[in-house]
């Protein structure tokens, strides 16, 4: 009796996983048993603890996480050097800035200076024009009224 039921929760086993494999390899029987043979071949690989997911892929993962490591190292390393160079850049454009400014400071300070020594120039002139023909108005009204020379 015994002997019965093993073989019917056998062949029950063995029905439900010909129809998972049949499944997910989507109707195909030469996918489903390449698919059976693989997790066979991998569960067999553990019982024997040649597990290819176990020590040697650590150690893999580990050597690939150095150099993965060693990587974002450098590239942060160059992104800082150009943020360096990047800051001397700008130090430099504001230094040439600043000395522009001055240059042209000193530029509109001279201008500046000659426009104010020609408006200066040009005030005198026409007092004096003013002043010399006040003086020549006058005496022209003098004469007119018989106090003039």
């Amino acid at each position: 009796m015994a002997s019965r039921r093993a073989l019917q929760i056998g062949g029950a086993t063995v029905a439900v996983g010909t129809v998972y494999y049949l499944y997910s390899a989507g109707g195909n029987p030469s996918v489903a048993e390449k698919k059976l043979e693989h997790d066979v071949s991998a569960a067999g690989a553990r019982l024997r603890g040649q597990d290819p997911s176990g020590k040697e892929v650590q150690k893999k993962g580990e050597v690939l996480a150095k150099e993965a490591g060693a990587t974002i190292d450098r590239t942060v390393d160059n992104v800082r050097a150009d943020i360096r160079n990047a800051d001397k850049a700008i130090n430099s454009k504001i230094h040439e800035a600043g000395n522009k400014l001055e240059q042209l400071k000193g530029e509109g300070s001279k201008t500046l200076d000659e426009t104010s020594k020609e408006l200066q120039q040009t005030a005198d002139n026409f007092d004096k024009k003013v002043t010399q023909k006040t003086a020549e108005a006058k005496s022209g009204i003098s004469s007119w009224l018989g106090f003039g020379k």
